[in-house]
């Protein structure tokens, strides 16, 4: 992947080559400006790489159009922003509905209800953003990402806006959540402890990825969601 800028071409990432296996946890790391975020946006289709692909739970998105690839997001693909991205005019209960409205889910607000009620935000549903912590909008930016039952979470700095207190108890929801749903969680993350915390730590550095040493996964412990080279 590379970015132009005037008349040169800047690489972001190089030779990525990674193959994550379905129900694990990965957290990538590194400086800032290293492609982590990149390489997220290349897992959820909205940035497309200069070579090579990558396959989602078998599905190749070089074959998919613009359509298709949101359709991808709709249904398997959940992701959690760092700045939350919620609508304000919507309630806590509506934003975490969309995804399921947008695929014409019937009793999508009972489904986003019940979710809520899990991420523990069943007295605030009818509440707006502005009427939130940060952490309850996180919490619900996270019920948002999971109310369709995603294979793949990906999760931008999910505690990076969040005080100490409020990022460790969103570190726990995401990590029961994962051993709940079964859903491969891979996350960009600066916090080393939070990512130590994972089944595999990746780290990015100059357009690199290099694994840590002793985090990977047994090969045989997991079904593959797909190999997914950049």
């Amino acid at each position: 992947m590379h970015y132009a800028i005037g008349p040169r071409t800047v690489p972001v990432l190089r030779g990525v080559d990674l193959r994550i296996a379905a129900g694990t946890r990965v957290a990538i790391a590194g400086p800032s400006g290293s492609g982590k975020t990149s390489l997220l946006l290349l897992l959820s289709g909205l940035e497309r790489p200069a070579a090579g692909r990558i396959r989602i739970d078998g599905v190749d998105l070089a074959t998919l159009d613009a359509d298709g690839l949101a359709d991808l997001r709709r249904d398997r693909i959940g992701i959690v922003f760092q700045s939350f991205h919620l609508l304000p005019s919507l309630s806590a209960l509506d934003n975490a509905a969309l995804p399921l409205q947008m695929a014409g889910v019937r009793r999508a607000h009972d489904a986003a209800a019940a979710m809520l009620r899990r991420v523990g935000l069943g007295d605030r549903l009818h509440h707006r953003p502005s009427q939130l912590s940060g952490g309850e909008q996180q919490r619900v930016a996270i019920a948002r990402a999971l109310v369709h039952r995603p294979r793949l979470l990906l999760a931008d700095e999910p505690t990076g806006n969040l005080d100490d207190t409020t990022a460790e108890s969103v570190r726990e929801l995401l990590f029961e959540l994962n051993r709940e749903l079964g859903t491969t969680l891979v996350l960009v993350t600066h916090d080393l402890d939070f990512a130590a915390r994972c089944d595999r730590v990746l780290r990015l550095h100059d357009g690199l990825l290099h694994e840590t040493p002793g985090t990977a996964a047994p090969a045989a412990a997991r079904q593959p969601l797909d190999a997914v080279p950049a």
